[in-house]
């Protein structure tokens, strides 16, 4: 778990949003579509950049011979067309990478591939394992050898070994499951194969498209709408799915969970047009501010969202309340996530590069403002600033989430308890630190009621601190990340 800032502490980065985990894709060309899998899988992960920015890469895989390139950076940056030219073949899975576990350098980029004495495979991973120490320990007792520190290379180490003792990828899958605890979709290619694979618990989403006779698999289906791809179904928790020679093969690891998909994803990781379980991610976010609307109504005269996951919320908020919605800020779309300024005066001016009030609209106005979450609480308390300098009379807010009271341990960034805003304050004096004029968030049951339609349960416990399973008292850090003391 990276480490974060303490809350207004001055030295925070100006945007204290959480961030989203990774996507991970793969596509299996059918000779008869004639498309070229390392553009397909190019095309899909501009769709998926959303869900990582730190890093990405794509591993093609030539009648057996995998090949691959990754890199810092977004997309357009790490590939050219030269680049993808140099990525032949009739099978490609790619990767845009946010660190949770594992720093942002580029050995812990994905795909990882991995030569054996049996081949090779290429996996790309997107979640987090609990028990990664003491798997990572136990190889390295046993000889074994790290490249990076991120849980994804454990993982990969996990599934290799236990090739080397089954008689079929799927089969080595299907026992490493047995060893794995915690978060995990992965897509995994061998000379031969392309795999699908989610945790019996279902943290993280996957699904299958097909786009032809060729099949896919993406982090959301807005992967697959790039490419024009039609939705199958999504993967199962517990499910290893397998493309091999044109078919589409399922079994279940045998490992019986409860499903409890990540309900973050619906308030905010996923891009608004996915569909997510069977649920639109669009439709939950303005459930979520309908029943905001129902648990905190307040006299205003405008709701507007804080851009871009707030929109949806505030829309659901004006349609049940009839408090017209608003564009009340407007957002700058070329700043990276990672503008850092020394200065509170830096700080302070870079949030109004990112986002800046629409004065007209907020002027002399009592203005409810939704957002999807309050993490440190410090671009809050400068948004409402930037509003009331605008002319805003009131500013009520409204969160379309509960109050993050516990770490994450499942592949979102959610801070240590004591860098949350929420922990050990109350409501009351939250709204004293943000400055508004009253504040209220979503309560735990309704986040359960958001998701119309699903076919999943929720993992809640950022907020609940109901684990569905078995976490260490926090996340170890790697001992070759630890600075010698003096």
């Amino acid at each position: 778990m990276k480490q974060h800032s303490v809350i207004l502490d001055g030295h925070d980065t100006p945007f204290d949003k959480l961030h989203e985990e990774c996507a991970v894709f793969g596509i299996a060309c059918a000779p008869e579509d004639e498309l070229d899998p390392a553009f397909e899988t190019y095309h899909a992960l501009f769709a998926l950049q959303h869900r990582g920015q730190e890093s990405c890469g794509i591993a093609a895989c030539d009648r057996g011979v995998i090949s691959c390139h990754r890199d810092r950076g977004l997309v357009p940056e790490v590939f050219t067309d030269d680049i993808l030219h140099s990525l032949p073949g009739q099978r490609a899975i790619g990767h845009c990478r946010y660190s949770t576990a594992g720093g942002a350098a580029r050995e812990n980029a994905q795909p990882l591939v991995l030569r054996h004495v049996k081949g090779t495979l290429a996996i790309a991973h997107n979640g987090n394992l609990v028990n990664a120490h003491e798997l990572r320990r136990e190889i390295e007792l046993d000889g074994g050898i790290f490249y990076g520190s991120s849980d994804s290379e454990v993982l990969s180490h996990v599934i290799v070994r236990e090739r080397l003792k089954a008689g079929s990828i799927e089969e080595a899958v299907k026992n490493a499951m047995h060893k794995l605890r915690g978060a995990y979709s992965l897509v995994i290619m061998s000379p031969r194969k392309l795999l699908g694979v989610r945790d019996p618990n279902g943290f993280r989403p996957l699904c299958i498209g097909k786009l032809g006779a060729s099949y896919i698999l993406s982090s959301e289906t807005c992967g697959l709408d790039a490419l024009g791809a039609e939705f199958v179904r999504d993967v199962r928790p517990g499910e290893i799915v397998t493309i091999v020679d044109g078919e589409l093969r399922s079994e279940h690891c045998g490992i019986e969970a409860k499903s409890t998909t990540c309900v973050f994803e619906y308030i905010y990781f996923a891009r608004p047009d996915s569909i997510i379980d069977g649920a639109s991610v669009e439709l939950a976010r303005q459930e979520a501010g309908k029943h905001l609307a129902l648990e905190h109504p307040v006299g205003a005269d405008v709701v507007i969202g804080v851009p871009d996951s707030g929109i949806p919320a505030a829309i659901g908020y004006s349609k049940c309340s009839g408090i017209p919605y608003g564009v009340g800020m407007i957002k700058n779309r070329y700043i990276g996530r990672t503008f850092i300024q020394p200065t509170q005066a830096g700080r302070e001016r870079s949030v109004k590069i990112k986002l800046n009030a629409l004065a007209p609209a907020v002027r002399g106005k009592r203005v409810i403002m939704v957002d999807d979450s309050i993490v440190r609480g410090t671009t809050s308390a400068r948004i409402v600033k930037m509003l009331r300098d605008a002319g805003a009379t009131e500013v009520h807010m409204r969160v379309s989430s509960p109050p993050f009271l516990h770490p994450c341990f499942f592949g979102t960034d959610v801070p240590d308890r004591e860098n949350l805003i929420a922990h050990g304050r109350t409501v009351e004096e939250i709204r004293q630190i943000i400055g508004v004029d009253s504040l209220g968030f979503l309560s735990l049951e309704a986040t359960h009621k958001l998701a119309l339609g699903a076919s999943c349960g929720f993992c809640d416990a950022c907020f609940s601190g109901s684990y569905p399973v078995d976490v260490p008292d926090c996340m170890q850090k790697n001992q070759f990340e630890e600075r010698i003391e003096p």
